[in-house]
This record gives structure tokens, sequence and C-alpha cells, in this order.
């Protein structure tokens, strides 16, 4: 079977990527394609995605030398769930001219599979949301947060941008001057410093009270979609490198937050890989080395690697079955030399 060859994909809700691998670890063929998450796109329209990026993936390889595939996703389960969902998917990955079958996971095992080939682990991904999950014989265990916007993402992009806003809207209901922070989140939300609205004035030249421009702030904030709210992570990273104290306190609390996700489902002293994922801990952010000092306080043995290609990973994770343990390290080791 050492001319065998697996596919993986990772589905995300912007990007679909595929990988062709050999289990020699060479990197035969890639695909991509648009969102392909059914969840925010719908069934058929995520399985239109999913199969041109098995196409193009497959374009110069026979579908027959595939022996196996996964199939990357966050919200699973909820497609598992829809019979509608996985025939699209079905559809697709026949049409694909696979017959090999494949597995659907959750993206939390993609990430951590990324950044470690130790089957005992954590994974810890802060985006737009944030979730830490225990990962046990690469399956997974214990999972925390997660919970959504409305609920839980404590420590994400999405709770940095409310947090920013709260911020301002305190500053401005006790009548202090603005920070850098705060000054930024009302440009963002009213406009630049010579608008009339960021200036306290109204388009037809008259004054607005200081009352009504916390209102105005508001609406803008809530007539709009709440995920949009992570949109203004970034300016809580900037105003940090600008020495705003009240964006390094939010990133602060960001750590110790996304710090104690991680504690309530792994043990004290626990050895094993924390494997970091999502934009704001495999970005260059200062979010990332502070999670990092908080980890290592807490398990300083434990070895911290980054997630990162998780079309990679999938296609280890559907190599792992057809090998030895020892084979499956070493396929590991070639698809992700950096570790």
């Amino acid at each position: 079977m050492s001319d065998a060859l697996v596919i993986g994909l990772d589905i995300g809700g912007t990007s679909t990527r595929a990988l062709v691998a050999s289990l020699a670890g060479d990197r035969v063929s890639t695909g991509t394609a648009g969102g392909g998450n059914p969840t925010s796109h719908g069934a058929e329209a995520a399985a239109a995605e999913l199969g041109k990026a098995l196409t193009e993936a497959l374009a110069a390889v026979d579908p027959r030398w595939v022996h196996a595939g996964t199939i990357g996703l966050a919200g699973v389960a909820r497609l598992l769930a829809d019979p509608a969902s996985r025939a699209a998917f079905d559809r697709a990955w026949a049409d694909a001219g696979l017959r090999c079958p494949y597995e659907l996971i959750g993206d939390a095992l993609v990430a951590y599979a990324s950044g470690t080939a130790s089957p005992d682990g954590t994974v810890l991904i802060a985006g737009t949301g944030a979730i830490a999950a225990t990962i046990r014989g690469f399956a997974l265990d214990r999972v925390s947060d997660g919970h959504g916007w409305l609920l839980g993402d404590a420590g994400s992009g999405f709770w940095l941008g409310r947090e920013a806003v709260r911020a301002t809207l305190a500053a401005m209901d006790a009548s202090r001057p603005l920070g850098r922070l705060s000054r930024a989140v009302v440009a963002a939300l009213l406009g630049p410093a010579d608008h009339p609205l960021t200036a306290g004035r109204s388009d037809l030249g008259g004054t607005v009270s200081a009352r009504d421009r916390v209102d105005l702030l508001v609406q803008r904030v809530t007539r709009r979609p709440p995920v949009e709210l992570a949109k203004l992570a970034p300016l809580v990273i900037t105003a940090h490198a600008e020495g705003d104290p009240t964006a390094t306190a939010l990133l602060a609390e960001s750590a110790r937050l996304l710090t104690e996700s991680v504690a309530r489902i792994r043990e004290p002293g626990d050895p094993s890989p924390i494997v970091l994922a999502g934009g704001l801990l495999t970005g260059d952010t200062p979010l990332a080395p502070a999670v990092e000092r908080e980890l290592s306080a807490r398990w300083p043995e434990a070895p911290r690697p980054r997630a990162s290609d998780g079309a990679a990973a999938a296609a280890w994770l559907a190599a792992r079955p057809l090998l030895t343990p020892v084979e499956a390290a070493a396929l590991h080791a070639r698809l992700f030399p950096f570790y």
C-alpha cells in the first residue's frame, strides 16, 4: 500500500482546502474553493464548494488511488444529524470519482492534529469565537466553552470587540476623556474624527448631546449582526501597541479567560501538548504570548505548538488507520517538518 493516497479537507466559512498526500508524506496535489460550511451556506451550496475543491485536487490524480479521506469542519454534529446535508456531501464525494470511505470530524480535532502527533493533549482555539477541548487517542474528549457569542466564547475576538465597546460606553457615561481605544471604537462605529457625529455635531450643524452620542453608538452596534463586534478586536491590538491601558487590560483578561477555559477540562500538571489555534493565537498578536505565559505558569512541562495546515492534518488523520504508530509519526513529521 506504499503507493496509496489519502485526501484531507479543511472546510471553513470562507474557504475550502483539499490536499492529496501519499503515505510517504508527499504533497501530491491541492484544491481550493469557497466557504463550504453547511451551517452558514446551506447543504447544497456547501457541497458544491466541496465538489470544486475535490475536482481541482484530483485533476491529475486517479481517484481510485485514494484509499481514505477525512473532512474537517465546524458544526460537524449538525451535519451528521441532517440526512439532507450528509447526502449532499456523499454525492459530491462520489461525483469526484472517489469510492473510498471518508470521515467527518470537527475542526477542533483537525486543529489539534495540525500541531502535534501526540494522541493525547488539549487544543485551545481563539478566533471570532473561543473553545477548548481535550483529545484522547485522537478523539474529542471534553469540551469547554464554544457556547457562542450570547452565552460564552470568553476571551475571543467577539469578546474583545464587545468589551471594547462596553469600556467606551462606560467612559462616555462618566464623561471621562476617551483613550486611544475608545476613540478608535467611536471612529469605527460613528465615523472618523471629523465626522459630525464623532465630533458631537448633527448633520444640520447643531450639537449632539453626550447621551445622544451614547445612544447612537449603542444603535450602531445593536442594528448589526452581533458577530460583527469581532471586527473591532484588531482595534484592541493596535491600541495596546500604542500603550492604551484599557486595551492592555482587556488582552490580559482575555488571556486569563482562555486559560480558565482550558483549566476546566485539563488536569493540573498534565505534561501533554496544548495546541494553540485560531487567528488570535496563531497570528502575530500580543494575545498569543500572553496566553502562552498563562499556560506555562499552570502547565510548565506542556509543549505549546501552534496549529497550521488543516488540510494536511485532515489528510494525516485519514492516513493513520492505514499505518503503524511509528509510520504515522514519521508521516506527521514529513507533512509538518517545522515541528
